[in-house]
């Protein structure tokens, strides 16, 4: 049995909240009800009581609460025998567990209809003795269910003082777990909120499959703090049968669970500073004489050739870089547990052995990442760095690949640094005026893309140079007549210069054409 995701509504009783209660058929155990015998809705015997009331007035729809055992003489409906099959229908619309009626006094027998109602609705219909008292019932049946509800909050408290015990005692999520499947007899995992298993107690591969609420033989409950869902706590049982109070237990599970995750994030927090203030060092030339030692110590391995890669999340996603750090971690993880990875404010470098295929790498970066889409990063790749010494060198070919890349390819790119060529060269210009004013100066009209005519112009100009001139195969390329192409040629040089002849000239327009590809410049 799972968690009701939506129980029906119950108000509050005059002692309180009474939240657990007895079956229906538990209440025929009680001495009281040694005579009482069930004449209909014989499958809701598992219904449950947590109230009890007596009918004295007709209109009693108006007065009764789900969960009721409601108790009559049949006095308000001596008079309307008619309606007594539609009654049935109408407690059982309300939530009510079943109704105990007296006979012979005011009602001689209840109709067939009402009976027939109550097998079809599983609505328990108990004819009750005649020398109990009402009184006596409800005595007996509420010091029975208040019984209950006392034990198994002491045994919610007795739960949730063990789990808080081991937490106090250092314990972590391991622990939790152990104890919490240990207490309901069931397979119980924690799950983080992208469904990895922290840990676990029990069947494993069952857990593994658990859906992401309660379903079946599974019994879920998120794990929270702070307002931030840190994941969830799930409960396996093969039958399908949670006890009273299970669900209970649980929410006091995930409750410390949130605590064991919080205090977790908070460790990890200090030493993912740590690890990213020595990076820092290293990548700056600061890293000292011991960087080897030090990197051990975190379990990164850089005395061996390797390469950096640097993720900047693009300019118009506002994204906490701890997202992005997550989905490296991720990644690194199966491609080279050795690896190095740290977050800085708005990027995430890692370190990985040569042997590490870096644009695969990049690609599960971005599955990972998957959870924060539209939102992207561009990443750089750098050159093979032959140890520790090189790591600043690399870190900005990295750093390079990954802005030019943007700046190439628009968000999201992934670059190598010697894939860069030319490109590699007009990104140190840091004057930008300086590069518009050259591609103004070389290019004229066809600068710009105010006449649409100017951008067809331009990519045939561009398709020349890259054929180094040859027409027919240009021609080919565009999909243009010989003779359409010599005249586009003509105007082409009208408008730049003698290009065909001028090697000087026809660099200058490489150059151009090359910084228009540039984005953001």
């Amino acid at each position: 049995m799972t968690a009701d995701p939506s129980p029906p509504a119950m108000r509050l009783a005059s002692t309180g909240t009474i939240i657990h209660g007895i079956s229906v058929g538990e209440v025929l155990g009680v001495s009281t009800l040694a005579g009482a015998r069930l004449i209909g809705g014989g499958n809701g015997l598992d219904r449950i009581v947590q109230r009890l009331n007596v009918m004295e007035v007709p209109d009693i729809l108006a007065w009764v609460k789900p969960h009721e055992l409601l108790l009559t003489t049949g006095y308000p409906l001596r008079n309307t025998p008619q309606s007594l099959g539609r009654l049935v229908a109408d407690l059982d619309e309300r939530g009510l567990a079943a109704l105990g009626i007296k006979l012979g006094r005011y009602v001689d027998e209840l109709p067939g209809d009402m009976v027939e109602q109550a097998d079809r609705l599983g609505f328990p219909l108990i004819l009750l003795p005649n020398d109990v008292g009402f009184d006596d019932i409800l005595n007996q049946v509420l010091t029975d269910i208040l019984n209950r509800q006392a034990a198994l909050l002491a045994r919610t408290e007795e739960a949730h003082k063990a789990l808080v015990q081991i937490v106090l005692a250092g314990g972590g999520l391991r622990e939790v777990v152990a104890e919490v499947a240990g207490l309901l007899d069931v397979s119980v995992a924690v799950v983080d909120s992208s469904g990895q298993i922290l840990s676990a107690s029990g069947d494993g591969a069952a857990l593994r499959a658990a859906p992401p609420v309660s379903a079946g033989e599974y019994t879920v409950v998120p794990v929270v703090a702070g307002g931030h869902h840190h994941g969830r706590i799930v409960a396996h049982s093969p039958a399908g049968v949670m006890r009273d109070g299970d669900i209970g237990i649980l929410e006091r599970a995930a409750t410390v669970a949130a605590l064991v995750v919080t205090r977790q994030e908070a460790v990890t927090a200090v030493e993912s500073k740590y690890r990213a203030d020595f990076l820092r060092d290293v990548l700056t030339g600061r890293g000292g004489t011991r960087v080897a030692a030090r990197a051990r110590a975190f379990g990164w391995d850089l005395e061996r050739p390797v390469g950096v890669l640097v993720a900047e999340i693009d300019p118009e996603w506002d994204i906490p870089p701890d997202r992005l750090l997550s989905a490296w971690v991720t990644a690194l993880r199966r491609h080279d547990p050795n690896g190095a990875v740290a977050g800085f404010s708005h990027e995430v470098v890692a370190i990985v052995g040569s042997g590490v295929d870096m644009a695969r790498l990049a690609k599960d970066a971005v599955a990972s990442f998957a959870d924060c889409r539209p939102a992207t990063f561009s990443t750089g790749m750098s050159r093979v760095a032959q140890g520790a010494d090189s790591l600043p060198d690399a870190y900005g070919q990295a750093l390079k690949a990954a802005r030019v890349g943007r700046q190439l390819h628009g968000s999201g790119a992934v670059a190598h640094f010697d894939q860069l060529g030319v490109y590699r060269l007009l990104s140190l210009v840091n004057d930008t005026a300086e590069l518009h004013a050259f591609v103004k100066e070389t290019l004229g009209v066809l600068a710009s893309d105010d006449d649409a005519e100017n951008a067809d112009l331009r990519r045939t100009l561009q398709v020349l140079l890259e054929t180094n001139l040859n027409v027919a195969e240009t021609a080919r390329r565009l999909h243009f007549h010989y003779n359409t192409l010599r005249y586009r040629i003509g105007k082409l040089e009208r408008m730049l210069g003698n290009f065909t002849e001028d090697a000087h000239l026809r660099l200058n327009l490489t150059l151009a054409l090359h910084v228009l590809r540039m984005r953001g410049i």
